[in-house]
């Protein structure tokens, strides 16, 4: 093998890895950037849960709710994606007690692709 066809091997390899990575960062999933309340943050009872992802969400199928310690969900709102923001979600609650909750969330990207945690937070 010459040097010439050698640098076009290397090549070739370089710029498939190179399409390989930017394929992968157009199909990201989106993650949440900021919370509030923020994760095991001990707060006053919010008047809602609002997270900043680190993408735009389809609003169609993204979702958020919170439950109490014994599991049983406390927001009677739908969580709604901000139309000017399209990164953020909020839902509304209702005067919340003292005690322990979790944030359940689900974040569909633009491009389809789905993720989903949850996080804690207590009202004093």
């Amino acid at each position: 093998m010459n040097s010439r066809h050698i640098l076009r091997r290397r090549f070739a390899r370089s710029a498939c890895a190179l399409g390989l990575v930017w394929t992968v960062a157009a199909s990201a999933h989106v993650f949440p950037r900021t919370q509030v309340p923020a994760a095991g943050a001990t707060v006053s009872p919010p008047g809602e849960v609002r997270i900043v992802f680190d993408g735009p969400l389809e609003p169609a199928f993204s979702s958020l709710t919170v439950t109490d310690a014994s599991g049983k969900q406390v927001n009677a709102a739908k969580a709604v994606v901000d139309a000017q923001h399209q990164e953020t979600m909020a839902v509304a609650l209702p005067p919340l007690q003292p005690g322990h909750y979790t944030v359940h969330w689900v974040a569909v990207a633009d491009d389809g692709h789905r993720t989903h945690g949850d996080y804690g937070f207590d009202v004093k």
